[in-house]
C-alpha cells in the first residue's frame, strides 16, 4: 500500500530569506492572476480553454516583459500554473466554485518539487534561490520526500514536505461498526449512545476577538501601532485554528482506532452553510439566525472532520460509509415509521406510530449505521419509505417508448 503523508514544520529564516520568500510568493501570485485573467479574455472571445502547457510556453515571454520575475524560481512559477490548472479542473466536476484572484497576504506560497535537500540531523533544509534554512524539527520524517510547500500564516512561514513510502496494508484490531449523526448541540452523535462534545473555539475567542479588531480598525493603517493590533488579532485567529485542528485530530484518531467500519451523514457543508442575505429583488428571511447558524456550523468543521477520519480509517484498514442525510432523526429504528412528529423537540424523539422513545440524535446515529451496512452491502440508497437502489431489479420490465419502437423499426 502506497502512502502519502505531510509533514509541517515551521521555518526560522534570516532576514533575507523572509524577504526573498515573500517576493516569490507575490510572483507566484502574480503569474496565478495574469493567467487567470488571459483565460477569461480568452473565454470571452469564444475561444477554448489554454491548458497547462501551452499557458508555461508563455512564461518566457511575460519575464522578458517583467524582468523581476526572473530573480524567482522557475518551477514555482510553473506551480502556481499547475494550482490553477487544478482550479479549473475542480470547477469544470463541480467541487469548488469558479477560480479567483488571489490577494496580496492571503494564502501566500510557493512549492518546490525538485532541487531541495533536506539535512534531518541537523534541522535544516536546502531550497533553490534561498539556500539553507532551519527547521523546528519536532518529529521524523517518513518515507521519500517528493515536494516541499512554502507557505505564510498569522506571519510564520511554515514548510510542508510531503513523501511516498510504501506500507503494509493494515487489518484493523477493531471488528466493530458505528454511526455518526452531526450536530450543534452535540458535536458527534455514536449509535451506541455516547457522544463527543463540541469544542466551539471561534464561539469562545469571539468577544475578544471583536474588542481586538475594534481596537485595530481604530489606528493608521500600517502604523506601527496597526502592526501591534494585527498581530493580536492574527494570534487570536491561530489560537482558534490551532485548537479546533487539535480537537478535530484527536477525535478521529479515537474513532478510527476503536471502529473497522464508520457511517456518517453526506452532509453538503457549502450549501448548509449559504447566506440567506437574498437579493435586491428578493430580500432573505431570517438572516441574523441563519448568519448564526453558518458561524455554529463553520465552527464545528464537519467537512474536516470527514476528511481526517477518511484517511485514517483508511491507514487503519477500515472504511468510511458515506449515506443520505434526509429523515434520519425522522424515522423509528424500531418499526422504521417515518414522519415529522417523531421528532417533537431537539433532543426527544418518540415514535407516533409504535411509542419507541430514545434521543433524537442517538437515533439519527442508528438510522446512519443501518442505512451504512446496507450501502456497504449492495450499495442501496435511502431509508424506509424512500428506500431505492441505483440499479433496477432484472424482473423489472420496461414499457418501450416511442423513441424505442422508431429505432426499432429502422433496424
Amino acid at each position: 500500500m502506497q502512502r502519502l503523508q505531510a509533514f509541517k514544520y515551521e521555518l526560522m529564516p534570516n532576514g533575507e530569506q523572509v524577504r526573498d520568500m515573500g517576493r516569490y510568493a507575490g510572483s507566484c501570485r502574480f503569474v496565478y492572476n495574469k493567467a487567470l485573467a488571459l483565460q477569461k479574455t480568452n473565454h470571452e472571445a469564444g475561444g477554448k480553454f489554454v491548458g497547462y502547457v501551452a499557458m508555461a510556453n508563455l512564461l518566457p515571454e511575460w519575464k522578458r516583459e517583467f524582468p523581476w520575475l526572473k530573480e524567482s524560481p522557475s518551477q514555482a512559477l510553473q506551480h502556481a500554473l499547475k494550482n490553477l490548472e487544478r482550479a479549473y479542473k475542480n470547477f469544470f466536476e463541480k467541487r469548488a466554485d469558479f477560480p479567483r484572484f488571489k490577494r496580496k497576504g492571503t494564502g501566500e506560497g510557493l512549492r518546490f518539487p525538485q532541487g531541495f535537500e533536506i539535512d534531518q540531523a541537523n534541522g535544516r533544509i536546502k531550497l533553490p534561490k534561498l539556500g539553507w534554512m532551519r527547521y523546528r524539527n519536532s518529529r521524523d520524517i517518513l518515507g521519500i520526500p517528493k515536494n516541499i510547500t512554502i507557505s505564510q500564516s498569522r506571519g510564520k512561514w511554515y514548510a510542508s514536505i510531503q513523501t511516498e513510502r510504501e506500507v503494509e496494508q493494515r487489518i484493523p484490531n477493531a471488528t466493530s461498526a458505528i454511526g455518526i449523526d452531526m450536530g450543534i448541540t452535540r458535536f458527534a452523535t455514536l449509535s451506541d449512545g455516547s457522544f463527543v462534545a463540541p469544542l466551539n473555539s471561534f464561539k469562545k475567542h469571539e468577544v475578544r476577538l471583536k474588542r481586538y479588531q475594534r481596537a485595530m480598525s481604530r489606528k493608521v493603517k500600517f502604523s506601527k501601532n496597526w502592526q501591534k493590533a494585527k498581530r493580536r488579532v492574527q494570534n487570536i485567529h491561530a489560537r482558534i485554528g490551532n485548537a479546533r485542528r487539535d480537537f478535530l485530530h484527536k477525535s478521529t484518531t479515537t474513532i478510527s482506532k476503536n471502529h473497522a467500519m464508520v457511517a456518517i451523514e453526506d452532509l453538503q457543508v457549502r450549501n448548509m452553510s449559504k447566506s440567506s442575505k437574498g437579493n435586491a429583488e428578493k430580500a432573505g428571511e431570517n438572516v441574523a439566525q441563519k448568519s448564526g447558524l453558518n458561524r455554529a456550523i463553520l465552527d464545528q468543521g464537519w467537512f474536516e472532520f470527514r476528511r481526517q477520519l477518511e484517511y485514517k480509517l483508511n491507514w487503519n484498514g477500515g472504511i468510511l460509509v458515506p449515506v443520505p442525510a434526509h429523515h434520519t432523526s425522522q424515522t423509528c429504528p424500531a418499526c422504521g415509521h417515518v414522519a415529522t412528529e417523531n421528532r417533537q423537540t431537539q433532543a426527544k424523539f418518540e415514535c407516533v406510530d409504535c411509542g419507541h422513545t430514545d434521543n433524537a440524535d442517538v437515533v439519527g446515529a442508528m438510522n446512519v449505521l443501518a442505512r451504512g451496512h446496507r450501502v456497504a452491502a449492495c450499495g442501496e440508497e435511502g431509508s424506509g419509505l424512500a428506500r431505492k437502489r441505483k440499479t433496477k431489479p432484472a424482473s423489472v420490465k420496461q414499457e418501450p417508448t416511442e423513441a424505442t419502437m422508431r429505432e426499432a423499426t429502422h433496424v
